[in-house]
């Protein structure tokens, strides 16, 4: 009976971290702060990037807002409503409002945690923040210019100075922190 309940715990203990682990290389571990880091956008010789202009995410109609919706982009969209990287070496945000850009995949199971709580944080900060997010299997280029290795993988874009990367789920709380440090934004 002892030995029933120790393999249980220990199925148990290696089903969670597998659970809470998407990412594609390594995972950070995560605590209730904001771990934020500047992303890598400038490219030496721009032969390190994969073309994915093909990719066919929709992108949802009233770009410039939200309204209280995440936008779903792809790359042609990140570089019309984010950041050029293709003209550009230096950071420049093209957006209107300050932007949280959630990088998922439909297979990480995090990413479909984190999924509600951006939801959430759309509608509460409707007209003040826009929120973005973008699927790193089909939009590969972009991911590997923010040197996106784990998912999920948040980007905090504020209107001025340069963009802040959460990396690993992290609770709704965490997020509002960093929407509120980050961006300037309450």
């Amino acid at each position: 009976m002892k030995k029933t309940t120790f393999w249980t715990l220990i199925m148990l203990f290696v089903a969670s971290i597998t659970f809470f682990s998407c990412g594609k290389k390594e995972t950070k571990a995560q605590d209730n702060t904001t771990n934020v880091q500047t992303p890598n956008t400038s490219s030496d010789d721009g032969n390190n990037v994969v073309n994915t202009s093909s990719n066919t995410n929709q992108v949802q109609t009233n770009i410039t807002t939200g309204d209280g919706e995440v936008i779903v982009l792809n790359t042609e969209s990140f570089k019309e409503k984010v950041f050029d990287y293709s003209t550009n070496t230096e950071w420049k945000y093209n957006g209107t409002l300050p932007c949280v850009i959630d990088f998922y995949a439909d297979w990480c199971r995090p990413c479909k945690m984190v999924a509600p709580i951006m939801e959430e944080l759309a509608k509460e900060y409707n007209g003040k923040v826009i929120f973005y997010k973008m699927n790193v299997d089909n939009n590969q280029e972009v991911a590997q210019i923010f040197g996106i290795q784990s998912i999920p993988s948040v980007l905090f874009v504020p209107m001025n100075g340069k963009p802040q990367m959460a990396v690993g789920a992290m609770p709704k709380e965490s997020y509002v922190k960093a929407i509120n440090e980050v961006l300037g934004v309450k």
